[in-house]
């Protein structure tokens, strides 16, 4: 199916800077992008790079002078969300791995699996099947996790999440990933745009690793997973964050949307272990 998605941001700019910005949807095979453009209103020396970790699309940003920095970027992206059997998504010994997924069994700053690992296996230890864990793990989160914002920031980690149990979608996403990993499942962090997702804004929910592939997971349920365009993934918030900046810029606003282009639209919610399928 096809979104129109675009992001409007508008910085401030106190003196010279430099901004790394991360709003474009990747390339990949269940993802083409139609047409984009990115518009500023000066004309400043930009170039693109691709991460060598993760899936990330940068755009750098060289800022020289003072001033009303705005820029808008959009997109038409055409996605296609592939149905799996749940039963075929086996168990892949740590052994057998690809060297890609390993990076994503580690802690890391907003992850902190290995003080979660007593919990994770006292709540999930008992389930068999990894898809299964992570369903479970998924529903947890909805279950005990109030969804709210004004109570966390960017400071707020997976440790934190769960013993406060109250976060938006940043903190739903850090909280499975750090559970997923202390059961030694990779997960990883995904941001992206999201129809229907009220309000308007970037969304973030994460991957699993099962069975040779990634399976999207979102424990916020609040779009259709074919509603998603990937931005990013990534370990965590730290390396899949809309904007870097180095200098001095003051953020303004900014505004997202995600729009469906197609006449028809079939929503696809959320999985369960009951219909025995999922989604990647």
């Amino acid at each position: 199916m096809k979104l129109e998605v675009s992001a409007r941001i508008i910085y401030e700019v106190i003196s010279s800077s430099t901004l790394i910005l991360n709003v474009q949807p990747v390339k990949s095979a269940g993802q083409f992008l139609v047409e984009e453009h990115m518009e500023l209103n000066q004309q400043l020396k930009m170039r693109e790079l691709f991460s060598i970790s993760g899936e990330k699309r940068f755009k750098i940003i060289e800022i020289p002078d003072a001033g009303n920095l705005m820029i808008h970027y959009r997109a038409l992206v055409e996605t296609e969300v592939r149905a799996v059997d749940a039963e075929h998504l086996d168990d892949i010994p740590i052994s057998n791995m690809p060297v890609s997924a390993l990076s994503y069994l580690n802690p890391s700053r907003y992850c902190q699996s290995d003080k979660l690992y007593k919990f994770a296996f006292h709540k999930f230890g008992h389930i068999d099947h990894a898809f299964y864990k992570v369903m479970a793990i998924r529903d947890w989160i909805y279950d005990n996790v109030e969804y709210s914002g004004g109570y966390t920031n960017a400071q707020t980690s997976s440790y934190d999440t769960i013993t406060e149990q109250i976060g938006v979608c940043r903190d739903f996403a850090h909280l499975g990933i750090a559970l997923c990993r202390a059961l030694t499942i990779p997960a990883r962090y995904y941001t992206g745009y999201a129809y229907q997702l009220q309000p308007a804004d970037f969304h973030a929910c994460f991957e699993a690793y099962i069975g040779g592939y990634w399976i999207i997971v979102d424990a916020t349920k609040l779009v259709p997973l074919n509603g998603l365009v990937k931005i990013a993934t990534g370990v965590d918030a730290t390396d899949t964050a809309f904007a870097s900046i180095f200098g001095n810029l003051q953020f303004v606003s900014l505004d997202v949307t995600a729009n469906l282009i197609d006449t028809e639209f079939r929503y696809i919610d959320q999985y369960t272990a009951e219909q025995g399928y999922t989604y990647i």
